[in-house]
């Protein structure tokens, strides 16, 4: 059941005192795979080794080898620095291999986890979250952490690798020159952690804006939503707030992209002038006397400097991303977090065979949090094994929401439900799911072929067997006589079909999972006299040798049930059968007066 005390749409912010647990937490996402990463800290901290190298054989060279004209340690200085950038190159390769392959797998155990996770929510959940914004958080918050977790840890640790062994070089070359190069450097990290905040909050309102979009995409370009608007002629005003939408999404991205952008412009040209400053540096300490700094000690720092500032710059818009990605990674912990309403019991029953006998024992059910009183209280109710029970009534009477609670799309709140005496709470999910049919009104279809759609009922299904289910549904002429048959695509949500014949293929794939008990909610109020009567024929062999509670519209589909109960604000009003229930001459009878009035106009 929904919380109102829980917000599904996101939360402003991660407070600061919350960042440590969020990046230990996002730290637990690479555990499995902390051997690759091990390795790509070798390749690391090799690569870092041989860049360092690099400027040292420079000083060589130009201290060394050509004031002094030694042809054969030349060569061997100029062999080593090719050597060096090759042992670069290769081991950059490798790393960023490694790394790449971790950074995806680490996004395919999020989408996975995630995916999982809204698969075991409660319809409530769905019922009040908007399609476009689920598919959001799937498809635009982890893609958009793709940069994260494939490069920028790997480009933290190298940029960190990289920032100290070349301090520790410049050091072991000048220790004044290495002051003068580090004075600004704290300040540079105050700026960076300044853009890094700037940028997080702006991304936490872009991803929003581009969860409503892609809601409004999800709703109006379906089959669904286009034939709305257009009949509705609202397609040029759905265009507009499109666009509106698109607008400010325009202005969060040009905002994002600029956060702190001439701050950390300052950084670079200021980090461009310091070989300035170091020959200045070098030549003033020259000049008064100061000791003296070879050429190629200058040469060589300069390149080292240079060499820090890279990986610097990097390293500080790398703590910029991640403070950006920390946006999206609490958008996605957030469903994550969701709490899971219907769970299975830590030693849930098993029922090999199921004889179909459902039972309501003083069932209640309300919304958490709803103050308006239970939308179903004091139910009690037997249908036993193989027989048929109606449930009718005016609406928000809450007579879909009680067959709803047999397969435990709802838990009861008060009460319990029985499967042939064992509480439908204590069952294992698969017991329930093989023992429990539904048929809706609103059928819903996959985009894919006609036996595709009939064989997630029974993955294993035969062709013979999705064949016979058809017959029984009372479809397999109309599907025969198509031109790819069975390979006949249904298109979006099934549009290709008609109502009824989508009814009626939804019941041949009930019929295909046969199970011994079925809730049929209101299967045939959208139909017309003529179709109802093809699908009620459908139902009636699907109903056969079934535990069937039938929610009705239409009272003339449910004479013939064994019993019936009417419901009235979430109690039983009355209950018997179709003569006894006219006999009493109570609410049965008015609503079967007034179906006998509308009869003519249908």
């Amino acid at each position: 059941m929904p919380r109102d005390d829980i917000k599904w749409s996101p939360s402003p912010g991660t407070s600061i005192d919350d960042q440590p647990r969020q990046v230990r937490r996002i730290l637990k996402l690479f555990k499995p795979y902390r051997a690759r990463l091990a390795i790509v800290g070798l390749l690391v901290g090799a690569a870092s080794l041989v860049t360092v190298a690099t400027p040292f054989l420079l000083k060589e060279t130009l201290d060394v080898a050509i004031p002094e004209g030694r042809t054969g340690l030349l060569s061997l200085l100029a062999l080593g620095m090719i050597l060096s950038a090759v042992l670069t190159s290769i081991f950059g390769v490798l790393q960023t291999l490694i790394s790449t392959t971790v950074g995806q797998r680490v996004m395919h155990d999020l989408r996975t986890a995630v995916y999982g996770r809204l698969q075991r929510m409660s319809l409530a959940f769905f019922t009040r979250t908007r399609t476009g914004e689920v598919q959001s958080r799937i498809a635009n918050d982890i893609g958009g952490m793709q940069a994260t977790v494939t490069s920028t840890a790997t480009s933290l640790v190298s940029n960190l690798t990289s920032v100290v062994a070349t301090i520790v070089a410049m050091i072991a070359l000048d220790w004044r020159l290495t002051v003068v190069s580090l004075l600004l450097l704290p300040v540079f990290v105050w700026i960076s952690r300044r853009v890094g905040s700037e940028r997080k909050k702006i991304t936490t309102q872009r991803q929003k804006q581009m969860a409503a979009m892609a809601a409004t995409v999800t709703e109006s370009l379906s089959v669904s939503g286009i034939l709305l608007g257009r009949t509705m002629g609202r397609s040029d005003s759905l265009t507009r707030s499109f666009s509106d939408e698109s607008e400010q999404l325009v202005d969060l991205e040009v905002r994002s992209n600029m956060a702190g952008r001439w701050r950390m412009a300052v950084i670079s040209i200021v980090m461009a002038a310091m070989p300035a400053v170091i020959y200045w540096t070098a030549g003033l300490a020259l000049q008064t006397g100061g000791t003296q700094i070879s050429i190629g000690t200058i040469v060589a720092f300069v390149s080292l400097q240079q060499g820090l500032f890279r990986p610097a710059v990097s390293l500080l818009s790398t703590g910029v991303q991640i403070q950006t990605s920390l946006a999206l990674f609490q958008r996605i912990f957030e469903y994550l977090d969701l709490p899971i309403d219907i769970t299975e019991r830590e030693r849930p029953i098993h029922l090999d065979k199921v004889e179909g006998e459902v039972r309501f024992e003083d069932v209640e059910f309300r919304y958490d949090g709803n103050d308006s009183g239970p939308i179903l209280d004091g139910i009690d109710i037997t249908v036993p094994a193989g027989g048929s029970l109606a449930v009718v009534g005016p609406t928000g009477a809450g007579k879909s929401t009680l067959g709803y609670l047999v397969p435990r799309l709802y838990d009861v709140t008060g009460g319990r439900i029985t499967l042939d005496g064992v509480d439908v709470r204590d069952l294992d999910f698969d017991t329930l799911a093989r023992a429990v049919g539904v048929v809706s009104q609103e059928t819903y279809l996959f985009h894919a072929t006609v036996a595709e759609n009939l064989r997630f009922a029974k993955p294993d299904a035969t062709d013979e067997e999705i064949r016979q289910a058809a017959k029984a549904a009372q479809i397999h002429d109309h599907i025969a006589a198509l031109p790819d048959g069975y390979d006949t695509v249904v298109g979006e949500r099934g549009h290709r079909f008609s109502g009824g014949e989508k009814q009626r293929l939804a019941i041949a794939r009930t019929i295909l999972r046969d199970p011994p008990v079925l809730i049929l909610d209101e299967a045939t109020s959208a139909l017309d006299t003529r179709t109802e009567h093809a699908v009620q024929e459908a139902i009636d062999a699907l109903s056969a040798n079934r535990t069937t509670l039938t929610i009705a519209h239409r009272l003339s589909t449910i004479r013939g049930a064994d019993q019936i109960v009417v419901l009235d604000a979430g109690r039983v009003a009355e209950q018997g059968t179709h003569e006894e229930l006219l006999e009493l001459g109570g609410r049965y009878a008015a609503l079967v007066r007034r179906d006998a009035r509308l009869e003519p106009t249908r």
